[in-house]
């Protein structure tokens, strides 16, 4: 059976694109395989979950709605909390008609955001209960 060795992400902007991801996921920077390897290929640390990420230049556009797009956990983290600290990072929110109206309740919430470069991504945790 396959497994999924690596994701490659579409970008036009390779060192910009690492360097988010990079913060936003904790991973560092693989080295390159040989003299002249200018792919940046990020990794989880030794004995972190994860699969690697690479920047792949692209020059087609980003579309509005991917066909293919990463969904992160908040990690235990306050999903507001997440959230504020992956826009610092440069993230923003994308107006996303497909919210559900009625979500389940064992569903999370989630917030779609885009990175530096556009490319959509989900993040979703739990809620903090309003203080009184």
């Amino acid at each position: 059976m396959a497994l999924i060795a690596q994701l490659s992400l579409g970008v036009s902007d390779a060192e910009r694109a690492g360097a988010f991801w990079a913060a936003a996921l904790g991973y560092r920077r693989r080295e390159p395989r040989f003299a002249g390897d200018e792919w940046i290929v990020l990794e989880p640390p030794p004995g972190a979950p994860g699969i690697p990420l690479a920047m792949d230049l692209s020059e087609s556009p980003v579309r509005s709605f991917p066909r293919l797009h990463l969904d992160l956990d908040a990690g235990g983290r306050p999903l507001d909390d997440e959230l504020d600290r992956l826009l610092a990072l440069g993230a923003r929110i994308v107006d996303w008609r497909h919210y559900p109206t009625d979500p389940h309740p064992t569903e999370p919430p989630y917030v779609v955001l885009a990175d530096p470069e556009g490319n959509r991504f989900c993040v979703s945790g739990h809620r903090q209960p309003p203080r009184a």
